[in-house]
């Protein structure tokens, strides 16, 4: 009978750690979407999108709460839609979403490629495919 006693590392002995980090930046970073979205629901409805869009519409501005989402409505006013406040709100999920499926992208091509150069180039690759399309996405939400 072998009584082997599994080795466990306590959290001060396991340190802080760059993988560590990632991992609790796509849990939180996925709440944090999560929240996003329903803000965005929630201040539309407040708004009165209830009863000047139809449910795609709305749902359209939950996920991406950008003025010309609305103009296409029954909206009179789109003035307060078009405020640095949901600009704002759209430019987080934005940043929050890319850099999420971003690093999600690098995990599955850590998986697959097995030399270290080559994971560095798709790394390489992936950070300049994420800053590009957070500043083009930004751009288009702040000049819209």
């Amino acid at each position: 009978m072998n009584h082997s006693k599994t080795r466990q590392l306590s959290l001060a002995k396991r340190g802080m750690t760059f993988e560590i980090l990632m991992w609790y930046f796509t849990r939180l970073s996925a709440l944090a979407m999560y929240a996003l979205i329903l803000f965005g629901l929630i201040g539309g409805l407040i708004m009165g999108a209830r009863n000047q869009m139809n449910f795609a519409d709305v749902m359209r501005w939950a996920f991406m709460p950008n003025v010309t989402h609305v103009q296409s409505t029954d909206v009179p006013d789109i003035t307060p839609w078009a405020s640095a406040f949901w600009k704002s709100a759209a430019s987080a999920l934005l940043l929050l979403a890319v850099a999420h499926g971003v690093h999600g992208l690098v995990v599955i091509a850590d998986d697959y490629i097995a030399s270290a150069g080559g994971r560095k180039i798709v790394r390489l690759l992936s950070i300049v495919m994420m800053l590009s399309m957070m500043a083009i996405g930004l751009y288009i939400l702040w000049t819209s």
